[in-house]
Parts: C-alpha cells; structure tokens; sequence
C-alpha cells in the first residue's frame, strides 16, 4: 500500500526542543517520530513506531537463526522473587502494593521471572534452552536525558540461556554474541564488542556493544594501535609514575592546616598529586565498612569496586567515619586500621602521603605491604593520558551509546530461586545460565547519531521507516498528481514501502521535511515531468542525483 502523507500523522518541527542536546533527540523529535510524555517517558509516533519495529524484526530474525524462543513475561512481577534473587535493594526498581497490600516491582530485567519459568526444566535432556521476548521495561531513573538514550520506560529484547555445565553456556554466549555482531551490522551501525561490568544484574563475563556517536552514556576506550578495546566501566589504563618525594623509614606525620582536598594537599606540600592517596570509605549491602584507596589523582570506579566487592555500596555517613577512622574525611588513610582496605595496583609500588586519620594531619612515606595489609586490585577509573594495558599504546576515550549487553550469570538466580535439574549422573545441579540484551530504542537513536547531516536524519536503508519517498510537486495540478500516484504504485507493486507526498504544501516545505524524515531514496515528480517523461531521482545520503526516465524509475530505485 501506499502511505499518503496528507493523511498521515507526521508531525515534524522546524525547532529542535529547547532542553534537547543530543543529535537524536533532536532530530527524532523534528522529524515526527518520538514525543515526549514525561521525564524519560516517550511515545513512538507512527513514524518512529515503523522504526522501531524495523529494528525488532531484525533483532527476532538473528535470535531465531541461533534457536531462540520468542515468549512473553509480564512487567508486573511478585516482588517475593526479586527478595529471593537478593536484588530487592536496588533502587532504581519501580514498587507498588495492591489493593490486597501484596507487593509487586515493574522490572528492569526479567532474570527472577524466566528462571521462575526455568524451574520447570527436571532433566538435562532438556537442556539447553534460549528464551526471549519483547517487552516494556521499567527504570526509576534519577536522571532521565537525552531522548531515547536514557529512559524510564522502554522496550528491550531480553533473552536467556540455560544449560548444564559452564561449556554449554559458553556455547550458548559465543552463538549470542555472533547474532549481536549480525544484528548490529544489518542496522547499519558502527560499533565494538567490548569488555564490561555486569553490574546490578550480576554474574561475569560480560560484553557490552558500544556504538560511537556524539552523545551517549557510555565511554569507549580502544588503543591507537587496535589491540585493546573497553568500556570506561571496566577499561584498564596504565598511568604515567608519579613524581614521589624524599623515601621515609617509616610514616612520618605532618601537620595540614585546612588540607582536605588532594589538590589543597599536593599545593601545601609542594608534591605531585600523583604520589597522593586518595581514601573512600564505603558500606556494602551486608553493611560491611571498606576502605577504597586510589592515587590522589585518580577517580575511583564505582563498577570496578562493585566487582571486587561482589556487591553493591553506598559512602559511608560522617557518624561512621568518625567511629572507624576517629577523623573526619580528609584526613582519612589506611595505616592503623582496623577496617578492609582495597587499594589499587597503582599503589602497590612507591611511598604515598596517606591521610594520618587525625584531622589536619596526614603521613608521609606510606607504603603497601609495610605499613598496611591492603587487598589490591584495579579499582580506578582509566583516564586520558593512561597507556594501553596490551602494548603500551595510546588511549582513546570516545562518548558512545551502549545498544547490547550479554553477559554470563551462572547460577547468580538458579540457586536463590530453587531452579535445579537432575544430570545425566543422577545427581541436581543448578542451572547454569546468561544473559543477553538490546534495546530497539538506543539502536535507533545510535543509528540517527551515526548517520544525519545538517537537515536531518540519514537512515541506513535496513532501519528507515520507508523504502522510498515520492515528493508529487503538482502545485494543484492533477495530472502531476496523477503521475506521481502511478509512479508510487509501480514502486509498492515491487515490494518497496512508498511514503507519498501528495500534501499541497510548496516545494521548500517539502523538501524541508524530506531531508528531516531521512528516508533514503527519493522519486521527484514536477509540471516538468508532463513535458519531457523526466523525473528527478536522489539519495538521501548525497550520493546520487539524477534525472531518469519515468520507465527507469523502479529500475533505479531496485538497484541497489
């Protein structure tokens, strides 16, 4: 069928939203595609709605070329599950109560519930499996921006694995991971598999696909000379060495009068910020008190330190400060302690001023395996100027949008949940599962980031919400009309989505909003096209203009 654009609601903007930053935002919102309901809540207009099923239909192809089974879950979901998983405390879950006060989350995810459905597995002769579905997801985001990058509600493809020993799943991820990789080169994106952080969801192993654009939530670091690729969340950097002072036998205290910043430090003391400590103290969810220890010039990474912690963390409060360190924060260090102590690997060599944990005091001379017992591991957060950890090379930091996660959970839920099956040996196991993710929404915005121009949106022609867009410039001339109408039918007739615009809108207006809608081919019909059988052809994209044969029409356009 033909798409009329007179009878269409397209609604598009010559002005971009006043609060709108990103490309994609911009452009999906002039374009007719997305509106905005609330903070982070968004609705798909047909045009955008087109889109957005292009990306699911791509998504369900590559899952089920691997074997994957398309179901359903609910959103509304027994909050008893999430406190048997232990991910009852996350906050950026949505809770609600019924009119019988039983409770229930809107979730982000859908680990508790498909392995509550897994518990039905008895025998590894059914095993394995790979479950998915579409669903709407819920995220009580603090800090809803950026159009469709960072949301409160969306839909997302979640799919899950489950198999009997840890080979079947890394089966099970490898198969994942190539169908991403299809995935997201049919939708014609640049991007990168990179190592990641599971984070609140748990488990290890994780990949996140990071694809480059101006705007984004995500950091990708890759090495100059190709071997290193990361998300900031994980990247390890190699920092340059510090400029360390004198060497002491033994921690020598100083006074440091209003000295509570690591920069009011390093310029009180004349020193490289670089040969500071830097002490965080953090509670887990179990509420166990930690001591975070970073370079003074560094930042710690909260993911990385989850990680090491196996759990999530809040800063410790003043009042638990002052009972454990007897000092207030900027005077805090490791030495004589009796708290856990995670340093990172960049103070394993040298001798650092620490905080003395006196207020104004701190200590010079303070060294790992000497005078404190840490627990050392990679907990800062890589930075400009760090070195590649594989060869030495460069660091890039480029801003990027994360379309994909997967990741192995293991048996993260199947034992919480009671999701057991006997094995070939008699004897039960508990699952062994993962993880697999793509939101539609952020592949669309990826692929609007990664492909517009000054006028509007460039879509690759896998993703765009039509094949073609015939632009009738009849000026109230039927028989214009007339040939525009029986150009679009030949173009439907092949198979190609026609957008036709009959509208009576001047020529401007029109190729205005054909540039903003980005639909990659474009079929010019005028007054001029009754006089010499002529019309004019285009690519969005600028790499085609020419004037064809009305005959030659479909022909042009199926080229490709």
């Amino acid at each position: 069928m033909i798409a009329r654009q007179s009878r269409l609601f397209i609604p598009t903007l010559r002005e971009a939203p006043a609060d709108a930053e990103a490309a994609s935002h911009k452009l999906l919102v002039r374009g007719g595609y997305i509106r905005q309901v609330a903070a982070g809540i968004w609705t798909f207009l047909p045009l955008g709605w087109r889109v957005h099923q292009k990306v699911v239909q791509i998504v369900r192809e590559e899952m089920n070329a691997i074997g994957g089974q398309e179901m359903l879950m609910p959103v509304l979901t027994p909050f008893e599950l999430w406190q048997q998983s232990g991910r009852d405390y996350i906050q950026e879950i949505f809770r609600l109560e019924d009119r019988n006060g039983r409770e229930y989350v809107l979730p982000m995810t859908h680990e508790e519930t498909v392995t509550f459905h897994a518990k039905e597995i008895s025998s590894y002769r059914q095993l394995p499996q790979l479950l998915y579905h579409f669903s709407i997801k819920e995220r009580d985001e603090p800090r809803s921006r950026g159009g469709l990058l960072r949301l409160r509600e969306f839909i997302m493809k979640d799919a899950y694995s489950f198999d009997r020993d840890e080979a079947g799943l890394a089966v099970a991820f490898d198969a994942n991971d190539r169908a991403y990789r299809r995935m997201f080169e049919r939708a014609g994106l640049e991007f990168s598999a990179v190592q990641a952080e599971s984070g609140m969801m748990g488990g290890k192993e994780s990949l996140d696909y990071l694809a480059p654009s101006g705007s984004g939530e995500n950091t990708l670091v890759t090495c100059a000379n190709g071997d290193y690729a990361a998300d900031l969340e994980i990247a390890r950097g190699v920092p340059g060495p510090p400029e360390f002072p004198e060497v002491h036998d033994a921690p020598k205290e100083i006074a440091t009068p209003g000295a509570t910043t690591i920069d009011a430090l390093a310029e009180q003391l004349g020193i490289d910020a670089a040969a500071t400590s830097k002490a965080m103290p953090v509670v887990t969810t179990a509420g166990r008190l930690v001591l975070g220890l970073v370079r003074g010039d560094d930042r710690l990474s909260e993911p990385k330190l989850v990680g090491v912690l196996e759990s999530d963390y809040r800063p410790a409060t003043d009042d638990e400060i002052r009972a454990a360190f007897g000092a207030g924060g900027g005077s805090l260090g490791p030495v004589g302690v009796d708290v856990e102590v995670v340093a990172d690997e960049a103070l394993r060599d040298g001798q650092f001023v620490a905080g003395a944990n006196r207020d104004g005091w701190h200590l010079l001379g303070v060294e790992a395996g000497r005078d404190y017992t840490p627990r050392f591991a990679d907990i800062r957060e890589a930075r400009d100027g760090d070195r590649c950890p594989t060869c030495g090379g460069a660091l890039r930091f480029q801003t990027a949008i994360e379309v994909g996660h997967i990741f192995k959970f293991g048996t993260r839920y199947s034992e919480p949940l009671g999701a057991t099956f006997l094995d070939e040996d008699g004897t039960e196991k508990p699952l062994i599962g993962g993880s697999y993710g793509v939101g539609p929404a952020r592949v669309m915005a990826a692929a609007v980031e990664q492909h517009h121009d000054e006028n509007g949106i460039v879509w690759p022609a896998s993703l765009a919400p039509y094949d073609v867009h015939v632009l009738a410039l009849h000026g109230g001339a039927e028989e214009v009309l007339d040939t525009a109408e029986t150009l679009a039918g030949e173009l439907s007739a092949a198979g190609l989505g026609v957008l036709l615009d009959d509208r009576g809108e001047r020529p401007g207006g029109k190729f205005a909003d054909a540039d903003l809608i980005g639909i990659p081919l474009r079929v010019i019909v005028g007054k001029k096209t009754l006089e010499d059988g002529m019309v004019d052809v285009r690519r969005r994209d600028g790499s085609v203009e020419d004037r064809v044969p009305g005959p030659d029409v479909l022909k042009w356009a199926m080229q490709d």
